[in-house]
């Protein structure tokens, strides 16, 4: 077999072997295919996932050397190479004897390692001794030498050194310190201990020539060094042998050496000895269990030795490393020198004086070994898995930077490098590795670095000093990092996207019962179509404190053409978002589409969308009613709680620097996986993966054949927008529209400013010269021309920036046709139809155009006056709540801003419905069924009474984001309308626009607690209410109940509203199927305290709290109505409001006497509001006399009309709160007067 073998076998040179050679290969000249398959089979063991190396056969000849000749420049970073006359290549032996250097080698078993970036070349690992071709042999001399316990008092002398002859140490080698470079300078410790006694003297290794040193010393060897001489360190004194440029490191031979006394020249009064302690040995078959934790105090890590086996790389760039699938090796408090060339899966270390640290990081599932200065990682053995060589970063390491920088203990780096991965694995995708971790070394830092320096310094504020390597190194007492160590809780995390939802869902769910959505006191009175409507839509807001540990949110901002929104993007998702300024100006900054951001103060909204079907409120414990569950995630902030961590390039500068301007658009769905791949900064684009192809064509056609930098601008301000929906859009270049679905779009009207202008190059757009000529010319030379643009396509993604009153600039990359806006015009009806010119001209916004942000009329500059004056006769005029409510308001269409107080879901309005509602319902996304509205009550003020409602489709919702009470919206052109009770509302069409002003304060109540409720209406009385009926918040009145006008109560079938009688429902064409029966009452009363009167309709539990009646009696009550289905009575002055009675019910009797009972006639402390329906009740005539009577006394008053009123609440009045309350009102009134 091996004769086979020897026919194949060729000579390779290193530059072929570095430039063919692709893959990992191994040759063995002497070996067997038998004795191959053998070697394989054992390395495989390990990690049988893993294939073993494939065999080649290649002779390999060359020199060894440690790179002082090739580059004499170049530092000597202790690393051995091989050579031949065609290159150099980096090599790793198990075994090195100084002799070999620079000298001609054969080398029988070898294996080549390739980089995984194939662009750098690899190494070769020397599996076996090489053969020399020719070795000098050297006579050995006899050699006088000195012991370490006669060299140390040297060292520990307090009589200063004077200049003296160089010294000869013999000894044991007991520690081996790793390589360093600090300063441009590359040198090593080594500590050589006596042969008899456990004293031992440090050695420092710092001439280039001695760097090869390293690899042949081993621990427990004995060794002569020559030449040395005694020096201290700066900074701490400390006195240690050093080499010099003539010393010579042998190994010890008793029969070559002879020992030398010191003369009284060397000798001074020396301190005690140093020795070593012995490590504990950690053997592989030991178990590593985790010791008994005490939180939150301060741990000692155990120095121990371990063998093992690399099964997987964690991080190379952190320096970590997985033994034996359980243990992590952490070796950043070291250097990385030799570019960690060997530690492959599969390769067996050895570890001496390493630190062992139990559960250091609440989250790393891995005991860690961390190998500090004075540890010793030796390599035993090299893999023989094909596994790849992925070399760390030589300069710019953000992770170890970091590290030295902040002195971090091993708790804070391994949540630094969790930090860091998830950051990197996240973003590089979208600016390339090398720009997120830049370091500050560089000219700017990166983003990685702008995100964890301010949380390093949080959590490092004093900033500890510098690490003392040479102290760690030489102390007698062994201090470093990994020494003491505390379980360290994260302060936060920087998750994916996609975790962020899965954390957030999984937040809401937990625990969740639709029971919770609503009063039980509610509950009990509503229908099953009411109740489940009610249950349908519920949101959930969650703060960074709502997570723990707390959440930072990271993404890309960007903005989808598909759904029209602001989103966050990271490789694993995208989270819609809603941006807002603290100032109350809309968000319209184009220039960050495409920066990363980072938001910690924020208000993660999680819309509950349930399909339930509850018979009635009993039920809600029962979640097999729960059909189905789905949950809408977005996220809402202010812009000035942003960080911008990388500042995009921008969509223009791309496009220019491309020459390409359809290189802004992905071509198709696997394009987002094969850019992954690719080395490019900007791999990954800011448009959506599904676009629409054949429009790029079309607006590709005359633009991207120029490959010129020039752009043509025109500067516009916008006058009006309307909102997203399907439109019956049809274009002019479309020769027959017949059959064609509708388009998803928006239009704008705008005003054009000045003229279309050239620049050379985009960023020459910028002063608004055409503001300045126009006001140069005065008012007269600003014209008014304008336009209505159509965004359709691709062209969708302006959506969220395009806002009223603001200044934009549309620029066409690529493009010196001055003409190019007027050449897109067409007349918005075919031109035999126009009537006039005064039909301003359409403009489809092209894919490829940019928008671009400028500024608000209310900032233009003093200069500009003339000009902003002109442009504010253009403003549509922007109403006021109580102007739009008012009986004097004659507009149909109506703008305004206001707060939500309130949110409801409810059935759509009769003859509400939009006419693309039934395109609309094909569109994903709308989680709310098509028959469903929402009612916004809108009002100008938290606590404010003149509140007007707003009704929105529910199919425009899904693009409709930051609807929730508390947050302040502009609303433009709503509807207004009236309502058969003369109450004004407004409802949401095709013209209609919103935007959010601000978002609501984070201590808003969830929405199972009322919205806007006041803690402590104000006690008022009930003559001050008519003049200030306009501004009347929730009040409170002392008043005395006179009598109960009208007492209703019913059982009504939940599915129909029939009246349910005897356990079924009453309703027989078509017969009603259902079983449950759900009880209402109702109830007017008259109250008066002393200044007036006042009608109050009071429903449900405030009708039991009116009558005085306990929960029993209210329980027994209600099922003696349930036999009957309904039980009505009127008395009092009540007549004609249509109740009917049943005289001979005795319910009816005992509802009546206990209505006319004094029992009845009581104080009570009564909440309210106005009844917002008051054409239901009778209203007496507007002034008249009174009797009022208390006791035996009568009085006579002049009283204004009853108001109606709805209650809110009922309390009993004691008589010691009556007083107090009498008298707090008095002092009160007495004091207004």
């Amino acid at each position: 077999m091996v004769s086979e073998a020897v026919g194949q076998l060729s000579f390779i040179s290193i530059a072929d072997l570095q430039h063919q050679q692709c893959i990992p290969c191994c040759s063995h000249l002497t070996w067997s295919t038998n004795e191959f398959k053998e070697w394989t089979h054992q390395g495989q063991g390990v990690l049988p996932m893993q294939s073993a190396l494939p065999r080649a056969y290649l002779i390999l000849v060359g020199y060894l050397t440690d790179g002082r000749q090739e580059d004499k420049e170049k530092l000597v970073d202790g690393c051995l190479y091989l050579k031949d006359n065609t290159g150099i290549i980096p090599c790793e032996l198990l075994h090195f004897e100084l002799e070999w250097l620079e000298s001609l080698f054969l080398f029988p078993s070898w294996s080549y390692i390739p980089q995984t970036d194939q662009s750098a070349a690899g190494y070769v690992e020397i599996l076996v001794d090489p053969v020399p071709v020719n070795l000098p042999e050297e006579v050995p001399d006899s050699i006088p030498v000195t012991y370490p316990a006669s060299a140390e008092p040297l060292l520990t002398s307090r009589i200063p050194c004077k200049k003296r002859s160089k010294l000869t140490v013999a000894g044991e080698l007991a520690r081996l310190g790793p390589l360093l470079c600090i300063h441009q300078k590359t040198f090593f410790f080594l500590f050589l201990k006596c042969f008899t006694s456990a004293v031992w003297v440090p050695v420092l290794v710092q001439k280039p020539n001695q760097m090869a040193w390293h690899h042949v010393l081993h621990l427990g060897r004995r060794y002569t060094i020559t030449g040395l001489s005694v020096s201290s360190l700066k900074k701490s004194g400390q006195r240690l042998f050093v080499t010099g440029v003539s010393s010579c490191l042998l190994p010890y031979c008793a029969e070559q050496v002879r020992e030398q006394p010191l003369d009284s020249a060397w000798q001074g009064e020396s301190t005690q000895s140093s020795s070593f302690g012995t490590p504990e040995q950690l053997s592989n078959s030991l178990e590593l269990g985790v010791e008994d934790e005490r939180p939150g105090s301060t741990k000692e890590s155990k120095i121990i030795s371990y063998v093992g086996t690399v099964t997987k790389i964690l991080n190379v760039q952190a320096g970590l490393f997985l033994l034996d699938n359980k243990v992590c090796l952490c070796l950043a408090y070291q250097q990385f020198l030799n570019s960690a060339r060997g530690l492959r899966p599969g390769a067996c270390v050895e570890l001496i004086d390493v630190h062992l640290l139990q559960k250091p990081l609440v989250s790393f599932p891995f005991i860690v070994l961390g190998a500090c200065l004075s540890s010793t990682v030796v390599l035993k053995s090299f893999s023989r898995l094909s596994t790849p060589y992925q070399p760390p970063a030589s300069s710019g390491n953000l992770y170890l930077q970091l590290l030295f920088r902040y002195n971090l203990g091993m708790p804070l780096y391994l949540w630094l490098v969790s930090l860091l991965e998830s950051f990197e694995e996240r973003f590089s995708c979208f600016f390339g590795r090398r720009r997120l971790l830049l370091s500050s070394t560089h000219r700017n830092s990166g983003a990685a670095e702008k995100f964890l320096v301010p949380l390093l310094q949080a959590v490092v504020p004093d900033r500890e000093k510098a690490r003392d390597i040479y102290n760690e190194i030489l102390a007698k007492t062994h201090q470093c990092p990994l020494q003491k160590y505390l379980t360290l809780n994260p302060p936060c995390q920087a998750p994916s996207l996609s975790a962020v939802f899965r954390v957030a869902e999984q937040k809401i769910w937990e625990g969740f019962s639709p029971s919770q959505l609503l009063s039980p006191l509610e509950a009990q009175h509503m229908g099953t179509q009411e109740l489940n409507r009610r249950l349908s839509w519920s949101y959930c807001t969650l703060s960074a404190g709502s997570f723990q540990p707390r959440l930072i949110l990271l993404g890309v901002l960007r903005v989808s053409s598909r759904s029209s929104s602001l989103q966050l993007q990271d490789k694993s998702s995208t989270l819609p978002c809603v941006i807002s300024h603290k100032d109350g100006s809309p968000f319209a900054h184009t220039a960050l589409i495409g920066s990363l951001l980072q938001v910690e103060n924020y208000q993660l909204v999680v819309e509950r969308f349930l399909q339930t079907d509850f018979p009635s409120w009993k039920q809600l414990s029962n979640l097999e009613h729960v059909r189905e569950k789905k949950t809408s995630v977005y996220v809402q902030f202010y812009f000035e709680d942003v960080q911008v961590l990388h500042a995009a390039e921008g969509q223009i500068q791309k496009a220019l620097r491309r020459g390409n301007s359809s290189s802004l658009r992905k071509k198709d769905d696997d394009s987002l996986t094969s850019e992954l791949k690719t080395p490019e900064p900007k791999m990954m684009k800011l448009e959506d993966p599904k676009p629409d192809t054949h429009r790029d064509e079309n607006c590709q056609k005359g633009q991207s054949s120029t490959r010129t930098t020039s752009c043509v601008s025109y500067l516009f301000l916008v006058t009006q927008k309307e909102g997203l929906m399907l439109r019956n859009y049809q274009l002019p270049r479309e020769e027959d529209g017949e059959g064609q679905d509708l388009q998803r779009s928006f239009q704008a009207t705008v005003l054009w400013l000045g003229r279309p202008r050239l620049w050379s190059h985009h960023t020459e757009a910028g002063n608004l010269p055409e503001l300045e000529e126009s006001s140069c010319d005065g008012k007269e030379g600003m014209t008014r021309q304008e336009a209505l643009l159509l965004f359709m396509g691709k062209s969708l993604r302006w959506f969220p920036f395009l806002h009223l009153d603001g200044l934009y600039r549309f620029i066409v990359p690529h493009c010196s046709d001055l003409e190019v806006f007027d050449k897109l015009c067409f007349p918005p009806v075919p031109a035999k139809f126009l009537s006039g010119s005064s039909c301003p001209l359409c403009l489809l916004v092209q894919d490829t155009w940019h928008l671009q942000h400028e500024t608000w009329i209310s900032c233009l500059s003093e200069h500009q006056l003339a000009t902003r004056s002109v442009l504010r006769g253009m403003n549509q005029r922007i109403s006021s709540i109580p102007e739009v409510i008012s009986n004097s308001f004659t507009g149909s269409l109506v703008s305004f801003s206001g707060e939500i107080v309130e949110r409801t879901l409810c059935a759509s309005l009769k003859n509400e419905k939009p006419s693309v509602t039934l395109g609309l319902q094909k569109q994903k996304g709308n989680l709310l069924a098509s028959d469903h509205s929402v009612k916004l009550g809108v009002s100008v003020a938290p606590g404010s009474p003149v509140v007007v409602d707003v009704y929105i489709a529910a199919t425009y919702l899904q693009h409709l984001w930051g609807l929730l009470p508390g947050a302040k919206i502009f609303f433009q052109n709503l509807e207004r309308k009236i309502s058969r009770f003369h109450n004004v509302y407004c409802t949401y069409i095709a013209t209609s626009c919103v935007s959010i002003v601000s978002l609501p304060a984070s201590h808003l109540p969830f929405p199972s607690s009322p919205a806007g409720e006041a803690s402590s209406p104000s006690l008022v009385f009930l003559s001050n209410l008519q003049a200030h009926l306009q501004h009347l918040p929730q009040a409170r009145i002392l008043c005395h109940l006179s009598c109960v006008l009208t007492l209703s109560l019913q059982w009504v079938c939940s599915l129909c509203s029939s009246i349910f009688k005897q356990g079924r429902c009453t309703r027989h064409s078509p017969p009603c199927p259902s079983h449950t029966g759900v009880r209402q009452a109702s109830a007017r009363v008259l109250v008066e305290d002393g200044t007036g009167e006042a009608c109050v309709l009071c429903r449900n539990q405030h009708v039991a709290a009116m009558l005085g009646l306990s929960l029993v009696e209210w329980e027994a009550l209600q099922n003696c109505v349930q036999s009957r289905g309904r039980v009505s009575i009127q008395h009092g002055e009540a007549t004609g409001t249509g109740c009917v009675e049943e005289p001979e019910d005795f319910v009816a009797c005992y509802l009546r006497s206990l209505c006319r009972s004094p029992l009845i006639c009581r104080p009570i402390l009564l909440d309210f509001r106005l009844d917002r329906k008051p054409s239901k009740i009778l209203q007496p005539a507007p002034l008249q006399l009174r009797n009022f009577r208390c006791g035996e006394m009568e009085f006579v008053s002049q009283v204004e009309p009853r108001l109606s009123l709805l209650c809110l609440n009922v309390e009993e009045v004691e008589q010691g709160a009556l007083n107090y309350l009498n008298s707090e009102r008095i002092r009160r009134a007495s004091c207004h007067c």
